[in-house]
């Protein structure tokens, strides 16, 4: 048998064997799937593969190139053509890509106005996940806060104008809370008002797309959709993490596709912040050359910088201080099958919500739910929930109906999570609720840290560097969220017996405890 006929064989083996054994982690919609029975645990989020991803990697592991490589390129290649954006850049985790993203911004390369220094500021949210708020001071710059909307878990941008310092404010950094696309028209424009740079935090939101009308977007420099995306003639819509200058993903387990740990940085429309990107990731080196190649300048031996002698070697000659974050290759080669599947599991997210949202309909006397950013009201659509279980959507499917605001933009959302917040009226807290879904084995989580401000780390930041960060007006929605807020999953694993069991278990909660109130 020849190597290729044995690896061949090898994995055939594989699939088989993943066949056998990961069921469990196929789509909700599988119908190979294990059936769900009441009293299992139903995971907020959690991987969803089958044999295409292990014999991927199965593949990838036998060719045994194991650092960033041939996968590895091909991955970046595919994501940034998925997205449209210039480059896709792989790193070993979302958190990474965000400290590669905002360590871009302080290259000396850049020009000198718009470069981000020790003490420069950067305008972010108080509630959310503590890494997008982390690489900000870990680079020496000041996070200045400002408020949640608790209705979309995102900025509230009117509070913009107030948190900027001329001279001082360099980026603004936010995240699409829980899939949940930000209002990218207003903040665009206030960047663009005072030239700033703009990082979408799109680790929770890849297969998000917004809208913003014809009119108004091409005064922001945007005249064409994201690649895939239909156009109705009257709105410009893209996905999120290709409106801003960069964005990062995830790509842990929880997320709209994993390879494990993982992660990548999205460079949207400037080629040179990918060379600086790329230094930072792979230690600060000021050559450019793929892992195994070299000299793809030419003049590997020509190079005069800083005060080296001419034709030191450029492989070794470093131009920031920089990490190693990149990941490895047989995780590249799993997010290449699960790339071809994100359509499929964005439609699948949505339609998770949309059964979640239209089986806690009549509890909006105890919950408040989320919005989609612009959206002031819900109404369920035309399809039963019968047909919600069993109907497989398009990705451009929908079956919510909303009134919208005046603004004419839109926001779709691949919804990370079902958020939903405890009214002060109900007749138990959010904690109750939150222990009462965890002795039921049903999964839910906070917004995150919640109001970072209250965190232990931030408390004690403030009494050690009173300076280190800046809070601008109250935080009573970032607050709101942290006494208020849980969120369910929607994650692409979950089978209608799950979510029929997740909405009679808050039903019978709900009942039991205002019964026991009257």
């Amino acid at each position: 048998m020849t190597p290729a006929q044995l690896k061949a064989e090898i994995l055939r083996l594989t699939r088989e064997y993943s066949a056998l054994t990961h069921a469990a982690n196929r789509p909700g919609d599988d119908p190979r799937r294990p059936a769900f029975a009441a009293g299992q645990t139903v995971p907020y989020a959690g991987r969803v593969f089958n044999e295409d991803e292990v014999e991927a990697a199965v593949g990838a592991t036998l060719d045994f190139w194991l650092t960033l490589g041939p996968e590895g390129e091909a991955f970046e290649r595919e994501l940034a053509a998925f997205l449209g954006v210039k480059h896709s850049l792989l790193v070993n985790s979302g958190s990474s890509a965000n400290l590669i993203a905002i360590a871009t911004l302080t290259s000396h390369k850049l020009p000198a106005a718009r470069r981000l220094r020790p003490g420069d500021e950067v305008i972010t949210v108080a509630a959310g996940f503590p890494t997008t708020v982390a690489p900000i001071l870990q680079v020496g710059a000041v996070p200045v806060f400002i408020d949640n909307d608790p209705a979309t878990g995102n900025l509230r941008p009117e509070r913009l104008e107030a948190a900027f310092a001329p001279g001082k404010t360099k980026a603004v950094m936010i995240a699409h809370a829980l899939g949940n696309p930000f209002d990218l028209g207003a903040v665009l424009e206030f960047c663009r008002a005072h030239d700033l740079w703009l990082v979408e935090d799109n680790c929770d939101a890849l297969g998000c797309t917004y809208s913003l009308p014809l009119a108004r977007a091409r005064v922001l420099g945007f005249t064409e959709n994201s690649p895939g995306l239909p156009a109705d003639g009257t709105h410009v819509t893209r996905y999120t993490g290709t409106w801003g200058d960069l964005s990062t993903q995830s790509f842990y387990p929880p997320h709209h596709l994993t390879t494990g740990e993982g992660g990548a940085v999205n460079i949207v429309s400037r080629p040179p912040l990918k060379t600086y990107a790329e230094s930072f990731r792979d230690w600060g080196r000021d050559c450019w050359c793929a892992s195994g190649k070299d000299n793809t300048c030419l003049k590997r031996f020509d190079w005069q910088l800083g005060e080296l002698p001419r034709g030191y070697d450029h492989k070794y000659i470093y131009s920031h201080l920089g990490y190693n974050l990149k990941p490895l290759d047989p995780q590249a080669a799993i997010g290449r099958q699960q790339l071809k599947k994100l359509p499929a599991f964005v439609a699948a997210r949505k339609r998770n919500w949309e059964t979640l949202r239209a089986g806690l309909a009549d509890l909006v006397g105890y919950f408040d739910f989320t919005l989609p950013t612009h959206a002031t009201a819900w109404a369920p659509g035309k399809k039963s929930a019968e047909t919600l279980k069993t109907e497989k959507l398009k990705s451009d499917s929908g079956f919510s109906t909303f009134a919208w605001d005046q603004s004419g933009a839109r926001s779709d959302p691949s919804w990370f999570g079902f958020m939903l917040r405890v009214k002060a009226t109900a007749p138990f807290s959010h904690t109750d609720f939150a222990r009462h879904l965890d002795e039921k084995k049903i999964g839910n989580r906070m917004l995150f840290g919640g109001n970072l401000l209250r965190q232990p780390v931030f408390v004690q930041l403030r009494q050690d560097r009173p300076d280190a960060f800046r809070v601008v007006g109250d935080l009573a929605g970032a607050d709101e969220i942290m006494h208020r807020a849980l969120f369910l999953g929607t994650y692409p694993g979950l089978t209608p017996a799950m979510l029929d069991y997740e909405i009679k278990v808050i039903h019978d909660f709900v009942r039991e405890k205002t019964q026991s109130k009257s």
